[in-house]
């Protein structure tokens, strides 16, 4: 195959075709975890579950776009400074894919039906494409920059609630526990009386396609990674939302303490974190 085909590979359909594959390969293993390994902490478990997904995306990935670069958590070891170093050496490339293979990894080894696979396209460090995928339900969210968000070939928008008290909002329980976790509890606590309700179903990627679908009013959350947040990010940026980092920055594919609302209660909700 010349360059020429393979450079007109359209970078969606290579996306939702490794999402897709990926899917079937989780759902596959859905309750064979007799293979369990520890990373990290017990709360942070990963199957070859990961593994085998991210080897499928990779090499698929590889195979249509040799000359690109890749981003994936199974190759980077645990811990926020390990993540941060990983995206230094790649976040200049022309094209990144950013992979995580499974958000929401304990979710799976518990049988809880709620993960997915995440899989964003950075064009010097601007995320250009998002795909998160939930094999269980069968749900693909995709957005391309400037083409706005879908789910199931349905254009999304962000809900409209206007304040707090309003919303339905989402965190998660950061795995790292000496200043993530605490830090995340506080504003857990502070909040909890504010909303109308909080969730934590454990995947970043999807809480921030729910926001992106309108089903949250936002999420947040203390710490997590690339790979988690930058398809999401697009999802919620095409659907109408904000997303940015709890001190006000912008979405860039460096933040980690991240803030994602319909843009109506993101500044009460900032103000409301800044507290905590």
């Amino acid at each position: 195959m010349s360059d020429h085909v393979v450079g007109s590979k359209s970078f969606a359909a290579v996306a939702i075709n490794c999402a897709s594959k990926a899917g079937e390969w989780i759902m596959s293993k859905v309750g064979a975890h007799e293979v369990l390994r520890e990373k990290m902490s017990p709360h942070d478990l990963v199957t070859e579950v990961d593994k085998g997904s991210e080897k499928l995306i990779r090499s698929l990935i590889m195979m249509n776009f040799p000359n690109h670069s890749f981003l994936g958590e199974e190759g980077v070891e645990p811990g926020p400074e390990a993540s941060a170093k990983a995206l230094e050496d790649v976040r200049d490339a022309e094209y990144l894919w950013i992979v995580d293979p499974v958000d929401g990894t304990t979710n799976f080894v518990h049988g809880f039906p709620y993960f997915a696979v995440s899989i964003a396209l950075a064009h010097h460090g601007e995320v250009i494409l998002g795909v998160v995928y939930d094999p269980w339900k069968d749900e693909l969210f995709i957005a391309e920059k400037g083409k706005g968000a879908y789910v199931r070939g349905r254009r999304m928008n962000v809900s409209s609630e206007p304040t707090l008290r309003d919303s339905l909002v989402a965190t998660g329980f950061p795995p790292e526990h000496a200043t993530a976790l605490p830090r995340n509890l506080a504003q857990l606590q502070l909040l909890a009386p504010k909303v109308r309700s909080i969730r934590s179903s454990g995947s970043a990627a999807l809480h921030l396609a729910y926001v992106a679908a309108g089903r949250l009013s936002a999420y947040w959350e203390v710490g997590p990674n690339s790979w988690d947040l930058a398809a999401g990010a697009l999802l919620v940026q095409e659907s109408g939302g904000r997303i940015g980092d709890q001190d006000g920055t912008p979405y860039h594919l460096g933040v980690r303490n991240v803030l994602a609302t319909n843009g109506y209660i993101h500044d009460e909700l900032q103000a409301e974190l800044a507290k905590a």
